[in-house]
């Protein structure tokens, strides 16, 4: 009787040994605070802000499949009135209005690769400043592109323009690419790879968009982290169709296309088919981030191996960005049916967007998916669809490199891995770079995370200066290797 008691008593010392030795764990870990803030503006950084507002001010809305290169060739020539010691001294190539520039470097080592768009999405609705008006008001610039990315496009043109001003040559060729189809996944950047494969480039690094330096990237999470892209989650766009042989409405039948339609997205709303896992590369997220966090959160964050079968249900609810990088995601978006009100439709349709995460990737998603469709009675037509990206090596030298850098530029800034959950150029890059690495050197508050692709987006151009100089650091930093 007593060695049962003593056998029972075992396992719940175990299971009161395990939350105490987390909560002294995290006791234990020093309590850290992100000070940095972007210097106040000053005639420089107003400076870099009129040449923001200049790029700004030139429309370069992209569509879908439409031929705009002659808009764009208009754009190239505001660039070289901008930056006209980067016209003059690198190799400049041109494809159908996507920008490709080599700066000859003077060793033979790998390359890298500094690139940004120069496209935006359409500017609807009522703003406060004109979306193309580029003004400089309030310690902003404003209008559309301005955070998504002509500040990133800006910067390291200037980096470049500012370097050969000073009669610097780099030890190591650098490249700047722009295309002007990022904002619908088209064929620009592509071709810019395709360019970059037929002169045999192996690049070390390429920097792209994604990341920033994010303010509050988790929710109780304080103060600016520098949020380093490491890998984009794969995209699908599925159509389902329901079919019947429509009808009249005042006489309906059951199990209608539209009820069929609602029936499954219902069910995929209200049911998790999708398994949620904490990446390798999420996990190191919150061990960043877990030591600038109050102590309950900072209990949960910095002891996965305790805590994450908790979080893995609700983090979703906490935070959708956060529960994005957990599971794959479906949202629907599109909807169609009958042309009238009492005419029963012969067909029905609803689409969605999926997210494909590594653990559960593009064909088991889509295989899921399906059969769900398939129970409700639905077709399902894949429009497009792509894998997700191959992570860059968080212990590799590029991302090392690219962790120095941000701490040599914005002392005091707290470095951290980021997965994507949306897409970029950077996923085109994969055949000739194995760290194509997300980070925008400038600050994205809430109010302009809010303002791409919305209403009134802006940048706070204190943080113009900032980004030129982690661009020249990039650049430098290849003397090191």
């Amino acid at each position: 009787m007593i060695m049962k008691k003593c056998m029972f008593m075992l396992p719940a010392a175990a299971a009161l040994a395990l939350p105490a030795a987390a909560v002294l764990r995290t006791a234990l870990t020093p309590n850290k605070r992100s000070d940095y803030a972007a210097p106040k503006a000053d005639d420089y950084a107003l400076e870099l802000a009129h040449k923001l507002s200049e790029m700004v001010q030139y429309e370069t809305v992209s569509h879908a499949n439409v031929d705009e290169a002659e808009k764009f060739l208009g754009f190239h020539e505001l660039l070289e009135k901008l930056f006209p010691l980067v016209h003059k001294n690198l190799e400049k190539t041109v494809i159908d209005g996507n920008l490709l520039f080599r700066w000859k470097g003077t060793g033979d080592g790998a390359p890298i690769l500094l690139m940004s768009h120069q496209d935006v999405v359409p500017a609807e609705g009522k703003w406060e400043h004109e979306p193309f008006s580029g003004d400089i008001a309030d310690g902003k610039v404003w209008g559309r592109g301005t955070a998504d990315t002509k500040a990133s496009v800006m910067a390291f043109f200037q980096a470049v323009e500012e370097l050969l001003k000073e009669g610097y040559t780099p030890k190591c060729d650098v490249y700047l690419a722009s295309s002007c189809t990022e904002e619908w996944a088209g064929d620009g950047a592509p071709k810019i790879v395709n360019e970059l494969q037929r002169r045999g480039i192996e690049l070390f690094l390429v920097c792209d968009e994604g990341g920033g330096i994010i303010s509050e990237p988790i929710g109780g999470v304080k103060g600016n982290f520098a949020m380093v892209g490491v890998f984009e989650k794969g995209k699908g766009d599925v159509k389902f169709t329901a079919r019947s042989s429509g009808g009249h409405a005042s006489a309906p039948t059951k199990n209608t296309p539209i009820a069929r339609l609602a029936a499954f997205v219902n069910d995929v709303e209200t049911h998790n088919y999708f398994r949620r896992e904490f990446p390798p590369e999420v996990a190191a997220m919150f061990a960043k981030l877990a030591p600038y966090a109050a102590f309950p959160l900072k209990l949960v964050m910095g002891n996965l191996w305790l805590f994450a079968p908790v979080l893995k249900p609700i983090l979703g609810r906490i935070s959708a960005q956060a529960g994005a990088m957990l599971q794959t995601t479906v949202a629907f978006t599109m909807q169609s049916g009958s042309d009238a009100c009492n005419v029963l439709p012969q067909e029905a349709t609803v689409s969605a967007n999926m997210r494909f995460i590594p653990h559960q990737g593009e064909k088991e998603s889509l295989d899921i998916i399906r059969r769900i469709a398939e129970k409700h009675g639905l077709e399902m037509e894949v429009i497009h669809s792509n894998d997700y990206t191959p992570a860059v090596d968080i212990n590799g030298d590029a991302f090392r490199q690219v962790e120095a850098v941000i701490g040599e530029t914005f002392p005091g800034l707290p470095v951290s891995p980021y997965v994507m959950t949306g897409a970029t150029d950077a996923q085109f890059y994969q055949p000739v770079c194995k760290s194509c690495i997300r980070f925008a050197p400038v600050i994205y508050g809430p109010e302009q995370m809010k303002g791409m692709h919305g209403l009134n987006e802006n940048i706070e151009y204190n943080c113009l200066p900032g980004a030129v100089s982690f661009y020249k650091n990039l650049i430098r930093a290849q003397e090191k290797r």
